[in-house]
């Protein structure tokens, strides 16, 4: 059979611009690359000099040489959980439980992927915490990490750390310590050490409270005993006698009968004669 008479109206040229569509669709679909919300690109230039370092490749679509490779990171904030056993300062084992929350440097990126590569977490982050733990816990005594010293030893690892990573370009925002975990007989003994420390202090408190209220009473019982000197020394035969007076016109003011001898008792003061 004739191919010519089965597709007379098929040119040849036609067929070859469809076989070029179709090539140039495969090279866009291999080249075409999407970096979605809260991610971020680096070029690799396979005949070019390697890792683009000085440009991030941002959201959205991108077309890149099938020669080339977008390699994608996630640039938005991270956590990551490490659990730890460092000894303190007298050398017992203490386990610590922590996490950190990080992200890449953005403007650095491509530096980040050349020196340190995708795993920069297990490469960089996460031996540096376990140093700077190791290193801060060691200044302290398991007592000093079970009371009052968690938000210290947190703060020291977070900046030992941010010292070290800012440099790896590395974005490190804070350090938790979740949970300091000590050996059963330590913690037992720190417990009673505290409670006995409690009660002292409450006992002291009921001392010194009682010491002020006996200040007090005595401060109060001077006081009393200052006015009682001051108004004895205050009360003269004439005051006396003048409130003698006063007191015997308002009982002449009773119902009751009576008889009121002026000047007749003793000192000069009133005598009343009455039934009663």
């Amino acid at each position: 059979m004739n191919n010519k008479k089965l597709f007379p109206s098929f040119p040849k040229l036609k067929l070859g611009w469809i076989i070029g569509l179709f090539f140039i669709f495969i090279i866009l679909t291999k080249s075409a690359t999407t970096i979605r919300s809260g991610q971020a690109g680096v070029l690799y230039k396979t005949f070019g000099n390697g890792v683009v370092t000085d440009k991030t490749y941002g959201e959205g679509f991108h077309i890149v040489a099938p020669w080339n490779k977008m390699i994608v990171y996630e640039v938005r904030q991270q956590e990551i959980f490490e659990k730890m056993s460092v000894l303190s300062s007298n050398g017992l084992e203490i386990k610590l439980d922590a996490s950190a929350w990080f992200q890449p440097d953005y403007e650095n990126l491509g530096k980040l992927h050349q020196e340190k590569g995708e795993n920069y977490v297990d490469r960089v982050l996460l031996p540096t915490i376990r140093s700077a733990a190791r290193s801060v816990v060691g200044r302290y005594t398991p007592e000093q990490l079970y009371s009052s010293k968690r938000d210290a030893i947190q703060n020291e690892i977070f900046e030992e750390t941010k010292k070290i990573v800012s440099k790896q370009y590395i974005q490190l925002n804070e350090i938790l310590v979740r949970d300091v975990t000590l050996p059963t007989t330590i913690k037992d003994a720190i417990e009673r050490k505290l409670r006995q420390e409690q009660e002292a202090l409450e006992y002291e408190f009921r001392l010194v409270k009682a010491k002020k209220e006996a200040e007090r009473q005595k401060i109060d019982a001077e006081g009393k005993a200052v006015a009682n000197k001051i108004l004895s020394a205050s009360l003269t035969d004439k005051i006396l006698k003048e409130k003698g007076i006063e007191a015997t016109l308002e009982l002449s003011k009773s119902q009751n009968s009576k008889v009121i001898v002026v000047g007749s008792g003793k000192n000069g003061l009133p005598i009343i004669l009455g039934n009663q």
